[in-house]
C-alpha cells in the first residue's frame, strides 16, 4: 500500500520541489490555494514516474483544510506525511507595517500549520505512525530586519513543532522542522521587489555566496520524510548555506 504525502503550498517554488523530492516514496497530494498551480505540480510528478493529485486548500481556513483532507481520505484513506510549507511574507520595517499584514502573515505561516495538524494528526494516530515536517525560517531562530511579525510566526512554528513532537511521540509520529535561510523562490522574488538590493546583499553574507535553491530545502524535507529519520523528532534543521550557525 502506497504512502501518502500532503504538501501545503505545493503549487510552486519550494512546495513544488518538495512534491518532486518525495514522489519516489510517496503518492503526492499537492495542496494549494491556486489549484491550477497544484495541477501543474502533479503533472511534473507524473513526468518523473510518480503519482498523486491536486487539491484546493486555503490553510488560513480550518474549514477549507478539513474539506481538502476529507477529499484525500475519500481517495486514499489516510495521510502518512504532512509537510507544512505554505507561507507568505512582506518585508518592511515593523513600525511601517499594518495590522492587516500582521494578520495575514500569522494566519498563513503559523495558523495554517496549526489547522493542518488539527485535521491530519488524528489520522496518523489512528494509523499508529506518521511524519510531519514543518517549514519555519532561520528568522524564527535569530530574527530578521524587516520581518518582525514573520519572524514571530516562524518562531511560533518552531515552538509548536517541539510541543507537538512531545505529544505525538507516544503514537510513533515524528515531528520535525526545517528552518530555511534565503531561498530563490517565487515568493522571495516577489518580496525582493521591495528592495532591489536584498538578494545581492544576502549573497555576500552567505558563506556559500549563493541563495538556496528550492531543491536544497526539498532535500532536507525528503530526509526527515525518510526511514533514515525514524528516530529523529522535535528537531529544527537550518538549511541556509552557513548564513547562521546555531
Amino acid at each position: 500500500m502506497s504512502k501518502i504525502a500532503y504538501i501545503t503550498g505545493g503549487g510552486r517554488g519550494m512546495g513544488r520541489a518538495i512534491c518532486l523530492a518525495v514522489a519516489n516514496n510517496y503518492q503526492v497530494v499537492a495542496s494549494d490555494i491556486n489549484i491550477n498551480n497544484a495541477k501543474e505540480t502533479i503533472e511534473l510528478v507524473k513526468e518523473i514516474g510518480g503519482e498523486g493529485f491536486a487539491v484546493h486548500c486555503d490553510v488560513t481556513s480550518l474549514e477549507s483544510v478539513e474539506r481538502s483532507v476529507k477529499e484525500v481520505q475519500q481517495k486514499y484513506g489516510s495521510i502518512d506525511l504532512l509537510v507544512n510549507n505554505a507561507g507568505w511574507d512582506k518585508i518592511e520595517p515593523f513600525l511601517q507595517s499594518e495590522p492587516d499584514t500582521w494578520r495575514k502573515v500569522i494566519d498563513i505561516n503559523l495558523m495554517g500549520q496549526v489547522h493542518t495538524c488539527k485535521m491530519i494528526l488524528p489520522l496518523m494516530i489512528e494509523n499508529g505512525k506518521g511524519k510531519v515536517v514543518n517549514i519555519a525560517s532561520d528568522s524564527g531562530r535569530v530574527g530578521s530586519s524587516g520581518e518582525g511579525v514573520y519572524s514571530a510566526a516562524k518562531g511560533g512554528v518552531i515552538a509548536f513543532t517541539k510541543t507537538i513532537a512531545r505529544e505525538m511521540a507516544r503514537y510513533q509520529i515524528n515531528v520535525n522542522c526545517i528552518a530555511p535561510g534565503p531561498a530563490d523562490t517565487p515568493l522571495f522574488q516577489e518580496i525582493g521587489s521591495y528592495n532591489k538590493g536584498i538578494a545581492a546583499a544576502l549573497e555576500k553574507a552567505i558563506p556559500f555566496r549563493k541563495l538556496a535553491q528550492p531543491e536544497d530545502i526539498a532535500g532536507a524535507v525528503a530526509f526527515f520524510a525518510s526511514k533514515e529519520a525514524d528516530y529523529i523528532t522535535g528537531q529544527t534543521l537550518s538549511v541556509n548555506g552557513g548564513l547562521t550557525m546555531c
